[in-house]
């Protein structure tokens, strides 16, 4: 109880504060912060596909084969926003067929991802709570179909987004590149 107590006692000043910053009705919090979470991750992402030299597109973090080079890892994300957005707003993917691992030069693979991050704002900047609350057939890679929410599956973007921009980063240290998001940041004026 005086654990609780305690608590309470730190709190009750911040209550006003708490209170203004609380998602007010009609005012979708869920879906604004995924919409925000999104082109936050999207900026860092551009940034660093921007800021690794074109001679280094074509490097692997090691001799496996199997492990993406950075240009595929950008393909690869972007092949996704394609195949997950174009599921959540509920057509056809406009990039059905078409394997954005394969490219070949940094301006090619710069391209894609700008691409596959605008056709994807449309579909974020749609969203709200109550569509985010909809459940959407989703057609896996391995062709067996599922329902889930659409949130869901943007959340999922999201997520993979993340996933991928960590790896990313990795190929900017192997070069000793600080990522855009380790940057310094400039002073704020006073």
């Amino acid at each position: 109880m005086k654990k609780l107590f305690a608590w309470g006692a730190l709190l009750l000043p911040m209550s006003p504060a708490i209170a203004q910053n609380a998602p007010q009705p009609g005012t979708n919090p869920l879906s604004t912060w995924l919409r925000g979470a999104y082109m936050g991750n999207r900026n860092n992402i551009v940034r660093t596909a921007e800021k690794m030299p074109e001679e280094f597109y074509g490097m692997r973090p090691g001799p496996q084969e199997e492990v993406r080079t950075f240009g595929q890892q950008v393909g690869h994300l972007a092949n996704y926003n394609y195949l997950w957005c174009s599921q959540a707003k509920g057509e056809k993917n406009p990039n059905a067929g078409s394997n954005l691992e394969k490219l070949a030069t940094k301006a090619e693979f710069l391209k894609a991802v700008n691409d596959a991050f605008a056709y994807c704002e449309g579909v974020y900047s749609a969203l709200t709570d109550a569509s985010g609350t909809e459940m959407i057939d989703i057609t896996q890679e391995s062709g067996r179909q599922t329902r889930n929410l659409r949130m869901a599956l943007l959340i999922l973007n999201y997520g993979h987004n993340n996933e991928i921009y960590g790896s990313m980063v990795s190929y900017l240290r192997m070069k000793s590149i600080v990522p855009p998001a380790s940057e310094p940041r400039p002073q704020q004026k006073k």
